[in-house]
């Protein structure tokens, strides 16, 4: 079972959310445990500890750390990644974002859906970015991918 089935998303010294990044957090979380895929590759010839997987994400010393254990809470894997990657994309995610929940009080559908479009595009570039940045560590498909960007982002918006 090469899933992720626990998620603890260490934000606890973050300032409260607005409603819309709790909303966004939510959506991500249940989401990602309904549907994903997260497989820890072998390295150096030592076993891998099986799934499923529970998932500690938070941001230390300026980089992103996954922790992950098992469900008999063995150590399987932790991976330091650096912020740097991150940080544009974050940055124009959440300007769209604040773009898009505005339209959304006050413009048109089709204009609403040219924002929601740039938007995606965005989203996807940052799961993208975390795909690669997770390469040989942990391999996962790009609804994963999304899912675990918009946590990443939920970490950013305190930091």
């Amino acid at each position: 079972m090469s899933r992720i089935t626990h998620i603890n998303l260490d934000d606890a010294n973050l300032p409260p959310p607005t409603p819309e990044i709790e909303q966004e957090r939510k959506v991500a979380m249940f989401d990602l445990l309904e549907d994903n895929t997260f497989v820890i590759p072998q390295r150096d010839e030592r076993p891998v500890p099986q799934g499923p997987y529970h998932l500690g994400l938070s941001i230390r010393d300026k980089r992103l750390i996954f922790d992950v254990e098992t469900e008999k809470s063995e150590k399987a894997a932790e991976f330091h990644l650096s912020l740097g990657p991150f940080r544009q994309v974050v940055k124009d995610y959440f300007q769209i974002c604040e773009s898009y929940f505005d339209a959304v009080k006050k413009l048109p559908p089709s204009q609403i859906e040219t924002i929601d479009m740039a938007r995606r595009g965005i989203h996807n570039e940052g799961s993208r970015v975390l795909q690669e940045r997770l390469e040989g560590k942990a391999e996962i498909d790009i609804d994963t991918a999304r899912r675990l960007f918009t946590l990443i982002c939920v970490l950013h918006f305190g930091g």
